[in-house]
């Protein structure tokens, strides 16, 4: 039926990631980029190249500069490519 939900109740619907894995897979990037637009961001505190603490935080700036672009454009890219086939069944589900 349309619009019926179809989701097998033993499959996990919520599985926590680290926030290393999200901020490399680009989406932190990504996030921040729609976030900035209502002057919010999350915030990291880093400790040795590792996230120690995330939070949301007000932010005067806008946006990142040309090289944090290009790089999250290709680590979100990155992602996409090698998560479709998982994220296009998860939508069906």
């Amino acid at each position: 039926m349309e619009g019926e939900c179809l989701m097998d109740d033993s499959k996990d619907m919520v599985v926590e990631k680290s926030w290393d894995e999200f901020r490399n897979s680009g989406l932190l990037w990504w996030i921040n980029m729609i976030l900035h637009t209502f002057g919010w961001a999350i915030a990291v505190d880093m400790t040795d190249g590792k996230i120690t603490r995330a939070y949301p935080a007000r932010v005067r700036y806008r946006g990142f500069g040309e090289q944090n672009n290009t790089d999250g454009y290709i680590k979100v890219g990155k992602y996409l490519k090698e998560n479709a086939d998982e994220l296009e069944i998860e939508s069906r589900e």
